[in-house]
């Protein structure tokens, strides 16, 4: 079974374009989880312009699936994973003002960084996960830095999509059976919606994860978050 998590980074967005506390970040994560999310994922950025260092602390004692921090590691998104202790961390090598996260990590150029950072997470009982994209070589050389599962950048996927469908899933499977192979699970994230999702997991059966925010969240003002999330499952049921 392939798990749904769901990033609710978006939700944060809309809290804080207006202050306050509306809509309430902690319970669209309960209620996200009750209508049928297998995980919560977050993406805490420096700047702090949607999910907070203090939602991600408030956040942690009410999962009951799984939980899921997203983020570059500096010292200060280190010491906060290492404070709540996620299920998952997923490195990516977003600069501090990205918008969203758009590359995967140059792994040959960082391996000893990824090695030193992912060693200490990984002793602290925090399975991790490293953002990538299609190339062969970089997959290879992320199994050498002792990273437990690699997240397949999906945004090429999903632009090529609905114009040639097979040629958009091919680099993807040969990187899922990359990943395979060497030991390491595989997650996937970025652009997946309702339209491309059944497809890749269908061709990649063994997707242990998927990371989805922006096209759940939207799709969820015109379909209710409830039944956005079970439509959203019946994508990767199959």
């Amino acid at each position: 079974m392939t798990r749904l998590s769901v990033n609710i980074n978006k939700i944060a967005t809309l809290r804080n374009a207006r202050g306050g506390n509306i809509p309430n970040v902690l319970t669209a994560a309960i209620n996200c989880e009750l209508f049928g999310a297998e995980g919560i994922t977050v993406h805490p950025r420096p700047d702090e312009r949607h999910i907070r260092y203090r939602d991600v602390f408030e956040i942690r004692p009410v999962i009951k699936t799984e939980f899921n921090i997203e983020g570059y590691p500096s010292d200060k998104f280190i010491d906060l994973v290492l404070a709540v202790k996620p299920d998952q961390v997923t490195l990516v090598p977003d600069a501090h003002d990205a918008i969203t996260s758009n590359a995967g990590w140059d792994i040959p150029r960082y391996m000893l960084f990824l090695k030193d950072v992912i060693f200490t997470f990984k002793k602290a009982g925090i399975r991790t996960s490293l953002f990538v994209d299609t190339t062969p070589s970089n997959v290879e050389n992320a199994a050498l830095t002792g990273t437990d599962r690699v997240e397949l950048y999906t945004e090429p996927y999903a632009t090529l999509f609905n114009t040639d469908a097979p040629g958009a899933i091919g680099p993807f499977v040969t990187a899922a059976h990359i990943a395979r192979d060497a030991g390491m699970g595989v997650n996937a994230g970025h652009d997946l919606n309702l339209d491309n999702l059944r497809f890749f997991r269908q061709n990649i059966p063994w997707l242990e994860e998927v990371s989805i925010g922006h096209a759940l969240i939207s799709d969820a003002l015109y379909l209710g978050l409830e039944n956005t999330i079970r439509m959203y499952k019946r994508q990767l049921s199959d």
